[in-house]
């Protein structure tokens, strides 16, 4: 449910109380200092323009500012993942927190987490943005809250260390300013993405380097300026079917993959259950050599060509002229999902066979939530890049699956 019960109730109080409910009942909310400061946030004063029941719904975003294509490039975060995010935090009364990215809203939270000792400053790159939060922020009373105009990349360097700092975009990568503006024992919390697959992750600061503690799915419109994400590749195979990656190691053939489509379809399935959706994701976008993210249209999807796995992007295992990705059926014996591969192309049984052992690994050694910790290594990447390892523009991300 993604609604307030009654959301046809005009009294924002009201509202504010369901959403509060609602979001302890689905463990957004998990501690009482988080759902104090909801409660006490007027949501609905930091989205002037947006109907009350679209400002306390729990799983919409409310756009902030579009650009000249009327995509979005600021959003008030939806409520459900705000509140996920304040928990991974931890942020303790007194503290010194950073939040890059600015809205308004979710710095009035932090401030009313860290109380009237703390200190809270909200940066953003866009003009508007940021004078927008101030405004809001100051009707709301929030005056003690700061905002800065400035590309959140290099951080907020006059009032570093900080205790926390919560970054409300999705980054590419993580810049050393970033780090270093940490205390010793600080904690970024930062929407990270990793080969297409963006996860909240909570980084504990651990010597130049840092280390996860928890990560969990998220979505968010993307960082700009100098931190803005490398330039993907992506290859459109026919109307509605597009690969895409941003591996330079991973080459992409258009050509030759839109022709792989048309070859019959190979279908191999692993005896391994299919649930925890995201945490597999995660895993087969780590491990498949070769990845990149496979998009269909829902048209494509109706006529039978690609599976609804698609729909959203889903990890998949190219090669020059064969292509592999995952999809599911109903398991008779257990009423839940078995996981499977389908594979087009010349190599495709080459391709499903190393799909399919990625899911019986999964499967057998690490089907659980938090099987993964997550390093950030700051500094030139290795030679060779060791396995389940990502280079990025600033560091490595290494991960280990327990």
């Amino acid at each position: 449910m993604t609604a307030i019960d009654d959301s046809t109730v005009r009294d924002p109080d009201t509202l504010r109380a369901s959403m509060v409910r609602a979001l302890r009942d689905q463990d957004a909310i998990t501690s009482e200092p988080v759902a104090a400061a909801f409660a006490t946030v007027p949501r609905h004063r930091f989205a002037p323009e947006a109907p009350l029941e679209l400002a306390y719904d729990l799983h919409r975003t409310v756009p902030v500012k579009k650009d000249e294509h009327g995509l979005d490039i600021s959003v008030m975060s939806a409520a459900h993942l705000q509140g996920v995010m304040l928990e991974q935090a931890d942020i303790k009364p007194g503290t010194k927190v950073l939040e890059i990215g600015s809205g308004g809203y979710n710095a009035a939270l932090i401030q009313e987490l860290v109380g009237g000792d703390g200190v809270v400053t909200t940066v953003d790159i866009d003009r508007d943005v940021i004078d927008r939060a101030r405004q809001c922020l100051d009707d709301a009373g929030y005056g003690q809250v700061k905002t800065v105009l400035a590309d959140g990349e290099s951080g907020v360097p006059d009032g570093a260390p900080y205790d926390r700092i919560i970054v409300t975009v999705a980054a590419w990568d993580i810049p050393a300013s970033w780090i270093n503006g940490l205390t010793g024992n600080g904690r970024l919390v930062v929407p990270l993405t990793v080969r297409g697959t963006t996860r909240s992750i909570a980084f504990d600061r651990e010597g130049e380097g840092l280390l996860s503690r928890s990560y969990r799915l998220a979505r968010f419109v993307p960082m700009q300026g100098e931190g803005a994400a490398k330039e993907e590749r992506k290859a459109l195979l026919r109307d509605g079917v597009a690969v895409q990656t941003d591996d330079a190691r991973v080459r992409l053939a258009p050509e030759a993959l839109n022709h792989a489509l048309d070859t019959p379809r190979l279908v191999r399935w692993s005896g391994a259950a299919y649930d925890l959706p995201d945490e597999l994701e995660l895993y087969l976008t780590l491990n498949l050599p070769n990845a990149a993210r496979l998009h269909a249209s829902m048209d494509v999807v109706e006529s039978g060509l690609v599976e609804a796995s698609a729909l959203l992007g889903v990890p998949a295992l190219v090669s020059e002229d064969s292509i592999a990705y995952r999809t599911r059926r109903e398991d008779g014996d257990t009423e839940g999902f078995e996981s499977g591969v389908v594979a087009h192309g010349p190599q495709a049984e080459a391709l499903a066979d190393q799909y399919v052992e990625l899911l019986r690994r999964w499967a057998q050694k690490h089907r659980r939530r938090g099987a993964a910790e997550i390093r950030y290594l700051p500094g030139p990447a290795p030679s060779p890049l060791p396995r389940g390892a990502v280079q990025k523009r600033h560091g490595v991300v290494a991960v280990t699956w327990h």
